[in-house]
Parts: structure tokens; C-alpha cells; sequence
């Protein structure tokens, strides 16, 4: 048995999201079109003799302790299967922080992954995905991956085939967008508009990206860009510049265009950057494939 391993964790974009209603416990019931792509932080693990958990990671601004989903994520598992081996885990994070992309999420799901593969635990997806919603809605789909409906609070995934091959433009604007923020300050019960998520679930099974992007729609821009103009900014470069369509992710901030052509896309991406609109700037492809 190696002593240690590397994961990568990926990022996610919605393609689309929809707020049905807010329930009465105060969370949200959701249905979103998830789409995992290839924009990755990398964890790199070393089993330790000693009962501890370490974390190193190449932003100063993390936390390294109980308050990191990665530090939960090793701990959950040590305290539900009794493990009195340790874990050094280095985290280099390349998926914006506070970004709307699961970051934090998908880094918790490969810490499940990794942890359980060096304390030799066994445990198949599902049973890893049902230790996930613990720590967070976001965490199973990020077991999961690929193309996915999610609904409930996030934690109901239905899997479903991989969107057609695209340039995915990601842009995040220097802003911190909170999803506390955005979900208290929306009207969930007197929201006009919904998504066509039915529809879109039809294009995605028809192999149809035009039908995708058609019904792109985030029902949280109604709270994210009246309260950050900028999203708006960046949406309507990509739109005015190549993009097929343009969308926040999440809660924001950050926005992907869809581009058939990857030239076009780059050329978008220094125009964004030169514009001053922001700096974290991808070009990047859908993923589909299992942690």
C-alpha cells in the first residue's frame, strides 16, 4: 500500500439554476443543471503514523485548521471508522476562492476520496456521497461529476450525459460575492421567471449545445447583479465578443461564456483582462469523467 497520493479536485459551473421555493426550515429547495470542467485544485496526500491532521495549501489567506472543509473531511471519516493514523494533506489551489465553482466543496469530496483510500476504508461512491451532504450541499456532486440535475437542496442527483464539447471562457471579477448574502436577499416565492431545466435536461440528452445555451438562466443574478454591476459587464463582453451565451455561476461572481471556437474565447479572455474586469481569467473545457 502507497503512503501517499495525489487527487485532483474539480471545479463546476451551473448551466442552469432555478430556486423552486424556500422552505419552511429556511433552506432553499433547488433544481440546477451541474456541469464539472476542467479547472482543478491539486491535493496531494501522506499517510502519518501520528494521530494528526496537517494542512499546507499555497494561499496564506486559508485556513489550515478545523475550519477547512479538507481538515473536516479527513476528520469525519477518522472519527466515524476510528482511525488513529494521521494526514498531511498539501492543497494547491488554482479554482477561485469564493467563486460560485464549488472550490471549496470539491477539495472536501477528494480529502473524502484520498482519506479513504490511504486509511483503506473501501467505501464505494455512494457511501462516500452520504458522508458528503454532512459537510456541505455541493459535496456529493462533486463526488459525483460530470453533468448533472441536481434538485432538493442540492443533495438529489440525477446523473445525466456529458453537455457536447465547448470552450468554457471563465472570468471572476476581484469581488467576494456571499452565498449567505445572495439566498437571504432573494424573493425565492415571488420570482416571475424559472429556468426551462426540463428543457434543458432534453437538449443535454440530444447532444444539443444550442438547446443548452438557449435555456442558460441563474434566478440568483436577480440579487448578485443589481448588487455587482460588473457580472453584468463581463456577461455582455462575452455575449458582444464570440459567446454562444453567458452566465454567472452559483452565487457568484464568476461568469463562463460558451464558445465554439477556442480562438475566439482566448481573444476574450485578454479582452477581459485588458478591460480591468478581472484577472482570473480560463479557457477551459467540460469534464465528465469519475473521481
Amino acid at each position: 500500500m502507497d503512503n501517499s497520493l495525489q487527487l485532483k479536485a474539480y471545479a463546476k459551473i451551473n448551466l442552469g439554476l432555478d430556486v423552486v421555493r424556500k422552505r419552511e426550515d429556511g433552506y432553499h429547495e433547488v433544481r440546477m443543471i451541474m456541469q464539472t470542467i476542467k479547472l482543478y485544485d491539486k491535493l496531494t496526500f501522506r499517510l502519518l503514523e501520528e494521530n494528526e491532521i496537517r494542512i499546507k495549501t499555497n494561499l496564506g489567506f486559508l485556513p489550515v485548521n478545523e475550519d477547512n472543509l479538507v481538515y473536516k473531511a479527513v476528520k469525519q471519516l477518522k472519527d466515524i471508522y476510528n482511525i488513529d493514523k494521521g494526514l498531511e494533506i498539501d492543497l494547491f489551489k488554482c479554482i477561485p476562492v469564493a467563486a460560485g465553482m464549488a472550490g471549496g466543496s470539491t477539495d472536501c469530496a477528494a480529502a473524502l476520496v484520498g482519506a479513504a483510500k490511504l486509511f483503506e476504508l473501501h467505501l464505494s461512491k455512494q457511501e462516500l456521497m452520504e458522508i458528503g451532504v454532512k459537510l456541505g450541499a455541493d459535496v456529493p456532486y462533486c463526488i459525483l461529476r460530470g453533468t448533472a440535475l441536481s434538485e432538493g437542496i442540492g443533495e438529489v442527483l440525477t446523473p445525466l450525459p456529458p453537455m457536447p464539447d465547448c470552450h468554457i471562457l471563465i472570468a471572476k471579477p476581484p469581488i467576494s460575492v456571499s452565498t449567505k448574502f445572495v439566498y437571504q436577499n432573494l424573493k425565492a416565492n415571488e420570482l416571475q421567471r424559472h429556468p426551462d431545466i426540463d428543457g434543458m435536461v432534453e437538449a443535454i440528452q440530444m447532444g444539443s449545445l444550442f438547446g443548452i445555451t438557449d435555456r442558460m438562466e441563474n434566478v440568483l443574478e436577480t440579487v448578485t447583479i443589481p448588487a455587482y454591476p460588473v457580472i453584468e459587464e463581463i456577461k455582455n463582453c462575452m455575449r458582444e465578443n464570440g459567446a454562444i451565451n453567458a452566465l454567472m455561476s452559483g452565487s457568484g461572481p464568476t461568469v463562463f461564456g460558451i464558445y465554439e471556437d477556442e480562438e475566439v474565447a482566448l481573444r476574450t479572455k485578454e479582452l477581459i483582462r485588458e478591460k480591468g474586469l478581472a484577472q482570473q481569467v480560463y479557457v477551459v473545457r467540460p469534464f465528465n469523467q469519475g473521481i
